[in-house]
């Protein structure tokens, strides 16, 4: 209406002169001017209050947008939570169904545990039963103890009176056999000496105790018989196991506290080593070797093994061993190297002042824990022996070797104790000159060999005579043997001769030599022990 008002005005155009019109014109034209402005204020007013309005949605719409984006990461934040608690409740599921199969396997166990417990606890009753039951018989079982203790004491007492007795018996045997006691062995023929032709002698044995020997008379040209007997015999076929089961008896008495003498004696070649060693490649130590081990490592095995047996009966046994030789009337040391100059002194021989028993100086003397030990010292020994070769023997001995094995017991219940000597020696073979052809050292050796051998049996002899001077001091040899050929010992001679006719001489004269040796009577050896 306004506008219609002033277009009306404005197209009512009053003519210039017409002031009035023209000022009643401007009039309601200021009028609705003035209208228009109040409506205007009014309009502006609405407006400026929209304005204010919208200025206040604006901000709220704002505040929402910035609340939005806070809210868009708060719900990015809880899918990743969502996304993790799904994942840990499906680990949860797992465990719970873990968990679950577990509790059901508790729940099998504890009833298979309740039913064990009722079994353990109707077990224990049991047990508990026969603890009572246990206890009752542990006092019957110590009181049987007690009993079996004394009965043990008494026996123990009884196999120490037995074994004195046994000690005593075994001896007096011994002595009624006679003290020097004289064995017979005579080697098979060698190969060599079947292929080259060697006839075998007329020896036989009739009996345990007798040799024959068949040799034509040269007076009547016809055979002649000749009977010797000594204590054993054992032809060519006789193992080292049947020899040694004779001599194993006096072994035992140097255990027993007597002092005890083996010697070979017989030609060089008649098998003296072989009975007293062995075979030269013999290995001690391997089982089928001891099979044809020769009276030392068997005499010296029995000691040990006794011995051991005798601890059992309190007994303990100290034993100590040496090795030497008698090498042209020089008394050497097998045990020391001879190449080591300084150790390699002669030994000589004392008397001792107390009982008069011959004594050896600058010996080694070792003591042995084991027959290993004493099996090297054995093998030590045979190396540095003094061997050669001569027309009777290749492989002959020039020296006579002397096993010494020093045995010191004591009863550790009694408080007895006992001491023996064993001698186990390996004498040179006599040689005839004629037969031998030695020369230059090997003719010294045979003299010497010879001029010993020959002084044993003057010593035997002498003996054999009771003669007042008995010459042991002639030769090395027999002062040397002294102690075992004078009386307070128990002596076994063992002969060893040849089964070859080209050696019967030298056998008849090693025979009639052993027949003069049994025949001799030293007097009674005696038991050397400390009460």
């Amino acid at each position: 209406m306004k506008q219609a008002s002033r277009s009306k005005i404005c197209g009512n155009k009053r003519k210039p002169w017409d002031l009035k019109g023209r000022l009643a014109d401007l009039e309601e034209m200021v009028k609705i001017l003035a209208g228009d402005k109040k409506q205007l204020a009014i309009a502006h007013h609405e407006t400026s209050e929209q304005v204010e309005d919208l200025r206040q949605v604006n901000r709220e719409l704002r505040i929402k947008a910035e609340g939005k984006e806070a809210l868009e990461v708060e719900v990015s934040n809880l899918k990743v939570l969502l996304e993790s608690a799904k994942q840990e409740a499906t680990s949860m599921t797992a465990r719970a169904t873990a968990l679950q199969l577990e509790k059901s396997s508790l729940e099998t166990s504890i009833m298979e545990l309740t039913s064990s417990t009722a079994g353990l606890r109707s077990q224990n009753s049991a047990l508990s039963s026969l603890h009572e039951t246990a206890k009752e018989q542990i006092r019957l079982l110590k009181a049987t103890q007690e009993e079996l203790e004394t009965k043990v004491a008494k026996l123990e007492a009884d196999l120490e009176a037995s074994e004195t007795a046994r000690r005593s018996l075994h001896n007096d045997l011994q002595e009624l056999k006679g003290n020097i006691r004289v064995f017979c062995r005579m080697r098979p023929l060698l190969t060599l000496e079947k292929s080259s032709g060697c006839e075998p002698a007329a020896i036989s044995f009739p009996d345990a105790k007798s040799v024959e020997v068949v040799k034509v008379d040269p007076q009547t040209s016809r055979p002649k018989t000749l009977t010797f007997t000594f204590d054993k015999v054992f032809p060519s076929g006789s193992l080292q196991s049947d020899v040694y089961k004779e001599v194993s008896h006096l072994v035992q008495s140097a255990l027993d506290g007597y002092n005890v003498c083996i010697f070979a004696y017989g030609q060089t070649g008649s098998g003296k080593t072989f009975t007293m060693e062995g075979p030269e490649s013999v290995d001690l130590c391997t089982e089928g070797d001891q099979e044809v081990a020769g009276l030392i490592p068997r005499a010296l095995r029995q000691i040990f093994d006794v011995s051991q047996k005798l601890q059992g009966q309190h007994w303990t046994y100290s034993l100590h061993a040496s090795f030497l030789e008698v090498y042209n009337e020089e008394i050497k040391d097998l045990l020391v190297d001879k190449s080591n100059k300084k150790c390699s002194a002669s030994c000589q021989l004392k008397t001792s002042k107390s009982d008069g028993a011959v004594i050896i100086s600058n010996i080694v003397e070792v003591k042995v824990m084991s027959p290993e030990e004493i099996y090297e010292l054995l093998s030590r020994a045979r190396k540095n022996r003094s061997t050669g070769a001569t027309q009777c023997n290749e492989h002959s001995s020039r020296s006579h070797s002397v096993c010494r094995l020093r045995i010191t017991g004591t009863n550790t219940r009694s408080g007895h104790g006992c001491k023996g000597t064993l001698n186990l020696v390996d004498l040179a073979g006599s040689e005839r000159l004629s037969k031998s052809n030695a020369e230059g050292v090997r003719l010294t050796e045979t003299k010497n060999i010879n001029r010993s051998l020959s002084n044993l049996s003057s010593v035997i002899l002498a003996l054999s005579r009771k003669d007042d001077h008995i010459p042991y001091r002639n030769s090395k040899l027999t002062h040397l043997l002294m102690n075992s050929l004078g009386g307070n010992s128990k002596t076994l001679m063992l002969l060893n001769i040849s089964p070859v006719e080209e050696n019967l001489g030298e056998t008849l004269t090693s025979l009639r030599f052993a027949s003069k040796v049994n025949e001799c009577n030293i007097g009674t050896a005696h038991q050397n022990v400390d009460i």
